[in-house]
This record gives C-alpha cells, structure tokens and sequence, in this order.
C-alpha cells in the first residue's frame, strides 16, 4: 500500500506526517504509530507500507522533529501525548486506536492511553524504558544539551561516529540504513535533545501500572534490552515479548516479520 505524505494543522503549528491505508479498512481500528527521539516517522515508512493493506497506519513527525513544527519550548512526555490527541481528532479517526511507540514514542503513547483511556484500544511498546535513578542521571550526561554544528565540525563528526555502533552498521545494518536514519536524527537541529529530556523525565513505571489495555512489549536487543524487563510485573494486562534477532533499524531490516507480529498482536 503506496506510503503518503501530509500536513496537517493543529494549534500548535504544522505537523508532517505519512499514512497509508484507505478508511475503515477491513473494519481494524487505525494504528498510531510514534518514533523515538530524535528521529522522525522515517522510520515506520516501510512498515506503514506493510500494514497499510488491512488498516490505516499513520506516522507523524513528533513537534519539532522530522518537517513537523515545534511545540514551546521544553515540552514534556504530556504535552507530546495531548498533541497526538489533537491529531487524531484533526484527522477524524474512529476510535478506538490502536497505539505503537518506540523509545520515547513508547513513553507517549502510555501517556495517551493514562490521559484518554476510552479512546485508546491496544499498545505496542518497542522497548519500555524503566530507569532507575542512577540511570537516569548516566543518560542525561550522554544526550546532553549543546550544539550539533559546529565551525570545526567535531561534534558532528563524533555524534556521527557514535550512531555507527549504536546502529550496529556492518551488523545488522548497512552504511546506507545508518545514513538514512541519521539525517532525520539532526532535524532537531538545535532542539536534538529536547525529546531526551522529556523522556527522562517521565516515569513509565506507575502509568504502565494502572493502564487496563491489552500492552505488548517488544524487547529487541537494542540498548534498552536490559531494562526493559522490568515492566513485565507492571503489566495488568500484557507481557514483555523477547526479540534477540531485532535490534535497532528491524522495521526496515525486517519489515514483513515485523508486520505479521504486530498484525497478531493486533488482531
């Protein structure tokens, strides 16, 4: 199903996003989907793609990320999620809906689901970020505030030599899938940070605690890998699901399986 590009206006500015799917398809509630940070939709194309022929799957821009404006300043977790609201009401989408994140997109969409619990259906986190202060801290020091462009080019260069082992390239992902992921990581420009902070500043833990929904974690082996089981004894209504062959770039390194699982999970 042809993947689409839009804008859309909401209070706060524009937002960008893709889409596929057409209606009410095959009577499925739409699928949400919300990147991590920095990053934008980019990185559901090829999956909206793949689930775009039985549903409607939409991936925005997060504010201030991908071609999507940005929110006021220092946004949190909460602002995010009721911007995603506005969206789906700017879009008319019958509700319920189904919600997919990834990293900070995870945060998001369990914020939704606290904040409109009737008009969320089923949530998809990949990865579920439970920190421990200690953590936290260590992670605020690695994504720290500061400029990416420099005269001298030096923080680019290291921001970019960096992504090459978070990304696994030569691994699991090819010199070509890291560049096409990290260019849509620098639109954030000066606001690259912006979606850490709040990330790390929001605690999942007593949100995934009191969420009645069906809730899927997805634990790729990524960096997240490790923490990530701690939600399995939060969950009311779910499981954490191990993923060792997945790691970061499976939507596009493994769209099909990727897509048959979540359409399970769905379903």
């Amino acid at each position: 199903m042809p993947v689409r590009r839009s804008y859309v206006d909401l209070p706060f500015g524009q937002m960008h996003l893709r889409h596929a799917g057409k209606g009410a398809a095959a009577g499925r509630p739409p699928l949400l989907c919300l990147h991590m940070s920095p990053a934008s939709g980019l990185v559901y194309e090829r999956f909206l793609d793949a689930m775009g022929h039985d549903r409607v799957a939409i991936a925005p821009d997060t504010p201030g990320f991908g071609q999507s404006d940005p929110l006021p300043e220092f946004p949190e977790i909460a602002d995010y999620a009721r911007t995603m609201w506005s969206l789906v009401d700017a879009l008319a989408l019958p509700g319920p809906v189904d919600l997919m994140g990834y990293h900070t997109g995870s945060l998001t969409i369990a914020e939704m689901a606290r904040q409109a619990p009737d008009r969320a259906r089923r949530l998809i986190l990949v990865s579920a970020p439970i920190y421990t202060e200690e953590e936290r801290a260590a992670l605020r020091a690695l994504y720290r505030p500061g400029p990416i462009f420099t005269a001298d080019g030096a923080q680019l260069l290291e921001l970019w030599r960096w992504f090459l082992v978070f990304f696994r390239v030569g691994q699991d992902n090819t010199l070509e899938d890291a560049a096409r992921i990290f260019y849509e990581r620098l639109s954030g420009r000066e606001r690259h940070w912006w979606g850490h902070r709040a990330a790390f500043n929001y605690d999942l833990a007593p949100v995934l605690s009191a969420l009645p929904h069906r809730v899927t974690v997805l634990n790729p082996d990524d960096d997240l890998a490790a923490n990530t089981p701690r939600a399995a004894p939060l969950l009311r209504d779910g499981r954490v699901l191990d993923l060792p062959a997945f790691t970061h770039g499976f939507l596009d390194t493994h769209t099909a399986e990727a897509a048959r699982l979540v359409r399970e999970l769905l379903d």
